[in-house]
């Protein structure tokens, strides 16, 4: 899923599209208006993320241009604005989300990622659809794996390494797949940072982290998820 992030402060900027990086989307930057909407007309993202005070063109401005042909795309305004008539502003231009800065990761992660439930819930393809792993039933389209009626929020990269493990079930998936798959093929391949990533997905998804029963390791290979429980 790709969001475009337009953001004139670089470190701002550099900030989301490194959060949104590590929890799975392909995320572009922009540093004005201008920029911005020349970036929506040949990226086509998923949802943009748009500051209202910008160079060139306002964020009110690019929504306005977004909003005269295209009502789907979600966009989120994250700005310093904070004043109401801001935010009712926002929202009338088509806004789907006012986000008020400073604001906090987790704050940032949950709104982004419940635009991403209702875009996923319009799909309806084999990779938006449920599956079950072990005592585990994973729902894509929701972000969320469900175990005894209790639901367990997932990222974007930890459902789509869960797809894969499920979908080569039985076999190992070795780490410059998950790479290429999980983490698309422009990333360079960095052990750490998938060692890190299932430590906390097996936090998540296991009974016992320090037995899994789901996504086993495979030494020297990857990692692995059987078809039944060992």
């Amino acid at each position: 899923m790709k969001i475009l992030v337009a953001e004139d402060d670089h470190y701002t900027r550099q900030g989301l599209l490194d959060l949104l990086t590590h929890d799975g989307y392909e995320a572009i930057g922009a540093r004005d208006g201008a920029e911005a909407w020349h970036r929506y007309q040949t990226e086509s993202p998923h949802l943009v993320c748009l500051d209202v005070m910008m160079p060139e063109l306002s964020g009110y401005d690019v929504c306005k241009k977004i909003r005269a042909t295209d009502r789907r795309t979600p966009i989120l305004f994250i700005s310093a604005k904070s004043e109401e008539i801001d935010t009712v502003l926002g929202l009338e231009l088509g806004a789907d989300d006012f986000i008020v800065k400073p604001f906090g990761v987790k704050a940032v992660l949950a709104r982004i990622r419940a635009v991403t439930r209702r875009c996923l819930a319009q799909e309806d393809t084999a990779d938006t659809q449920a599956f079950t792993m072990g005592d585990l039933r994973i729902v894509p389209a929701e972000l969320r794996a469900y175990r005894d009626q209790e639901a367990c929020d997932l990222s974007l990269r930890e459902i789509s390494i869960l797809t894969l493990l499920y979908q080569k079930r039985g076999a190992a998936v070795s780490r410059d797949t998950l790479f290429e798959v999980c983490w698309g093929a422009h990333y360079l391949p960095n052990s750490r940072s998938l060692d890190q990533q299932i430590s906390q997905l097996r936090k998540r998804i296991e009974r016992d982290p320090s037995a899994p029963e789901i996504v086993k390791t495979v030494h020297g290979v990857g990692y692995r998820y059987d078809n039944v429980p060992s």
